[in-house]
């Protein structure tokens, strides 16, 4: 413990010096340590929400001005926790991640009555419906604290949702009455975590209420982002080698049938695609005597000379993840000038 230490804590009967020791003791053995609000928590709950977090998470209560004197001898930028100390509170320490507690945390809260003088943690509303109360002066008090009820059916109604309560105002006696005679619970009880450090950062808890499946979503999308860009620049990698090689692979064998490149590989598409083009300029002409007589009564092709060319660059794009309008424009430009490229190739092959 070191000089300052000591002098904090000298003049200290024993059992807070001890108290002292074992606050600091925790603080140093896990590796978040946060500070909880347990205002309005019933000791029963309380203790079987301390239960229900050991053995990974631990709760400790004590004095604040021991939690502060604990705080303030550790001294490695924890001590800023001391400024959250404030009511009734109390140090929860594990070795988890902060996001992760926080989680934890909320998940346990659960729904409880609010009483009068509380301050509403949200706006209050009161549902249409029927709630089940026999007429008499229950309709009344309904509508004092602002809520649309009548004489329905032999009960009292609610007749639309009701605002009776905006979230920071206080609830009186007569709302108070009302909310538990309809059993509405408009709060949570729950420990509040104020703010956790870990790692030598201090969190907030609006740092930590994130949306884990927006995030995974967002990093999906980044990552498919990122695939696309390695696929449309050519920059291989162990995730797009394979998609790069098949889209290669197309983009070559485009090439080789508007070239009319001899090949074993293509051999088969050249002889359709030549096939193809017979017929469809059989088809053309309007008197089929003019023809001879193995073309005539010919069937025009199922499919267009430019589908069945550019079939083998629909296949390798459909390996890509393009998310991009600007990519589809980039592709047609690439398309124009390997139509041009092959113009120029099938003139040299005659």
């Amino acid at each position: 413990m070191s000089a300052g230490a000591e002098r904090k804590t000298e003049n200290l009967p024993q059992w807070k010096v001890e108290e002292v020791d074992e606050l600091v003791e925790m603080i140093e053995s896990f590796q978040s340590v946060g500070v909880v609000n347990v205002a309005g928590i019933p000791s029963r709950q309380l203790q079987a929400m301390r239960a229900d977090l050991y053995p990974d998470t631990k709760l400790r209560m004590s004095r604040n001005t021991l939690l502060e004197r604990a705080l303030d001898e550790v001294d490695e930028g924890i001590e800023g926790l001391a400024e959250h100390i404030e009511g009734q509170v109390g140090l929860i320490g594990t070795d988890d991640n902060p996001f992760a507690l926080y989680k934890v945390l909320e998940a346990s809260k659960t729904p409880a009555p609010i009483n009068a003088g509380e301050v509403a943690p949200n706006d209050i509303v009161i549902p249409e419906g029927d709630t089940g109360v026999d007429p008499g002066p229950f309709v009344g008090e309904l509508q004092q604290v602002g809520a649309a009820a009548r004489i329905q059916d032999g009960s009292i109604h609610v007749t639309e949702d009701s605002n009776v309560l905006s979230a920071g105002e206080e609830v009186s006696d007569g709302l108070a009455n009302v909310l538990s005679e309809l059993g509405i619970e408009p709060k949570e009880v729950g420990l509040d975590l104020r703010a956790v450090y870990s790692d030598g950062v201090m969190f907030d808890p609006a740092d930590l209420d994130i949306d884990v499946e927006a995030y995974r979503s967002d990093v999906a999308t980044a990552a498919a982002r990122a695939r696309n860009l390695s696929v449309n620049a050519s920059y291989p990698t162990a995730a797009t080698v394979s998609t790069l090689i098949a889209k290669a692979t197309g983009e070559a064998k485009s090439l080789g049938l508007h070239a009319s490149v001899e090949s074993p590989e293509l051999v088969d598409d050249l002889v359709r695609k030549a096939d193809g083009q017979v017929r469809a300029l059989a088809a053309a002409f309007d008197d089929p005597e003019a023809l001879p007589e193995e073309l005539q009564d010919i069937e025009a092709p199922a499919a267009t000379e430019e589908a069945e060319t550019t079939e083998a660059e629909d296949e390798s794009d459909d390996d890509q993840d393009t998310t991009e309008e600007a990519d589809a424009d980039d592709a047609d430009e690439d398309d124009g000038d390997d139509e041009d490229g092959a113009a120029g190739l099938g003139n040299m092959f005659g």
